[in-house]
C-alpha cells in the first residue's frame, strides 16, 4: 500500500529552528575581506535587513515565525512525507525509504521557504528592490514569486549555462515581473572583467554572486539576497527537516538515514538539522550529503576561509572551498554548481558528524528515471543526486538484509528541466 502523511494547515511550525543552540562547538566567525577580522554587523547592513543579520549571528534556539510569513507558507505547506513503496519493489529492498516532497510548492522546489521569509524581512524594514543570483533558476523564481507576493522587484543573476539550458525558469521569474540577466553580463563592472577574462565563460554562482552584490550596494533601497549557504537560510529551511519529525512519529518509525542533494546547503541543512539532536544521542543516524563529482565542495575541497564570490566582495567563510575562482564543467545541475559551501554543514562534516559522498551525472540520472516511473515525479536533476544516494542505501539493504529506514529530501521536480532529459 502506498502510503502518504499529511498534516493541517495548524501544523506549519511557528519557530524555527537554529541549531547552533544544540551545537558542541562554536563556528568561526565570518571575516572581513579588507581587514581579515571578524566582520562588524553593521558592515553587513549594506545589504543585509537587520533582523537576518540577528538570526546570522543569534545562539538563541528557537526563531518565531511571523504570522504573514506562515500565512504565506500557507499556500503550499505542510508538505507530504511519502512512503516509496514503487522504489522499494523496485529495487527489491528490505528497507524502507521515505521522501519529504518539497516540490509541491508554487514554485517546484524547496527555495520558497526562504525566500519568502528574506522578502519579508526586507519589506518590514522598508527595503522594495532585491537583487540575487541563481544557478539552475530554482532560487531566482523563488524569490521572484515571494517579492511579488509583498509587492517588491527583483534582479536576478542567472549562470549563464543554465540561463542557456533551463529557459523555462527565466519564463517564470518574467511571470512574476522579475528581471533576469545571464551572467557573467555586461551590466556591471565585475561582469564586464570576468568576460574579459574569459569572453567564452559558462559562468559560476560565484560570479552571479558578485553581479548581485555590486548591483545591492550600487542601487538605491536595494538589498542582497541569497539563496543558500548562510545560516539564516538554513534556519529558514528548517520548516522541511520540522514536519519530516512529525510525520516520520505518525509512521510510526525513525530514521537510520538522512540525505539530501548538497550544492551549498539550504535543502540538505533544513532536511536534516532538526534531528541533529538525535545524531547527537545516536551517532548511529547517518546524516549523508550528496554532492556532484563535478562540484566536490565537501569531499574535495580544502577546509578554510574563501570568500563566498568571485569578486572577493562577500565575508570570508570557514568552509569547505575549491576555491573562489573555480568554475565547474556544465553539468545539469546548476544548482549544485558552488565553489563552497554552508559553514554550519562545513563544520560538521569536518566533526565527523556529517557525511559526504559524490554522485556523477550518469548515476544521478539513472536514478530520477527510475524514481519518474515508479513513484510518478520527474525530479530536478539536484534532487536526482538524493535519489541515487538513497538507492545505494537501499542497495546495500538488499545485501545485508537490514531493514534500514531511508528518508531524503525530494527538494525539487524537474518539469522545467526537462532539457536535461534529452539525451
Amino acid at each position: 500500500m502506498r502510503r502518504r502523511v499529511y498534516l493541517e494547515v495548524e501544523d506549519i511550525p511557528k519557530y524555527w529552528y537554529n541549531v547552533k543552540a544544540d551545537l558542541p562547538f562554536e563556528l568561526d566567525p565570518p571575516l572581513d575581506p579588507e581587514t581579515e577580522k571578524p566582520i562588524d554587523p553593521e558592515k553587513l547592513h549594506a545589504i543585509f535587513p537587520r533582523e537576518l543579520i540577528n538570526q546570522e549571528a543569534t545562539l538563541d534556539k528557537d526563531i518565531p515565525i511571523p504570522k504573514e510569513v506562515r500565512e504565506a507558507y500557507a499556500i503550499y505547506r505542510p508538505t507530504p512525507l511519502v512512503r516509496a513503496v514503487g522504489l522499494e519493489q523496485a529495487l527489491k529492498t528490505p528497507a524502507h525509504i521515505y521522501y519529504k516532497n518539497e516540490s509541491v510548492s508554487p514554485t517546484g522546489s524547496h527555495k520558497l521557504n526562504t525566500a519568502i521569509a528574506q522578502a519579508y524581512f526586507n519589506k518590514f524594514e522598508g527595503v522594495i528592490n532585491l537583487s540575487t543570483e541563481t544557478g539552475a533558476g530554482q532560487w531566482g523564481s523563488a524569490l521572484a514569486y515571494a517579492t511579488k507576493l509583498f509587492d517588491m522587484n527583483v534582479e536576478v543573476f542567472m549562470v549563464k549555462v543554465s540561463f542557456k539550458q533551463k529557459p523555462f525558469r527565466k519564463n517564470m521569474v518574467n511571470l512574476f515581473d522579475g528581471s533576469i540577466h545571464p551572467s557573467p553580463s555586461e551590466l556591471t563592472e565585475r561582469g564586464k572583467k570576468f568576460l574579459a577574462k574569459d569572453p567564452n565563460t559558462t559562468g559560476s554562482l560565484g560570479m552571479a554572486i558578485s553581479e548581485a552584490v555590486e548591483v545591492a550596494l550600487k542601487s538605491k533601497n536595494t538589498n542582497y539576497s541569497l539563496g543558500s549557504v548562510l545560516d539564516h537560510v538554513l534556519l529558514h529551511q528548517t520548516v522541511i527537516g520540522l514536519e519530516t519529525k512529525k510525520q516520520m512519529e505518525i509512521f510510526g518509525e525513525g530514521p537510520d538515514v538522512l540525505l539530501g542533494c548538497f550544492g551549498g546547503g539550504s535543502n540538505f541543512g533544513g532536511f536534516m538539522l532538526p534531528f541533529f539532536p538525535e545524531k547527537l544521542k545516536n551517532r548511529e543516524l547517518e546524516m549523508v550529503a550528496c554532492e556532484p563529482v563535478a562540484c566536490p565542495s565537501l569531499t574535495n575541497g580544502e577546509y578554510r576561509y574563501d570568500s563566498g564570490d568571485a569578486a572577493g566582495l562577500t565575508p570570508l567563510l570557514k568552509m569547505y572551498t575549491l576555491g573562489r575562482d573555480f568554475v565547474p564543467p556544465p553539468i545539469h545541475a546548476g544548482g549544485l554548481r558552488y565553489h563552497g559551501a554552508s559553514p554550519i554543514i562545513s563544520r560538521l562534516v569536518h566533526e565527523k558528524l556529517v557525511k559526504a559522498i559524490t554522485i556523477d551525472q550518469e548515476e544521478a540520472f539513472k536514478a530520477a528515471k527510475l524514481f519518474s516511473v515508479v513513484e510518478g515525479i520527474i525530479p530536478a536533476p539536484e534532487t536526482s543526486h538524493a535519489i541515487a544516494g538513497a538507492i545505494r542505501y537501499a542497495r546495500e539493504a538488499s545485501k545485508t538484509g537490514e531493514k534500514k529506514v531511508i528518508v531524503f529530501n525530494f527538494s525539487g521536480h524537474g518539469l522545467l528541466d526537462l532539457n536535461a532529459y534529452a539525451v
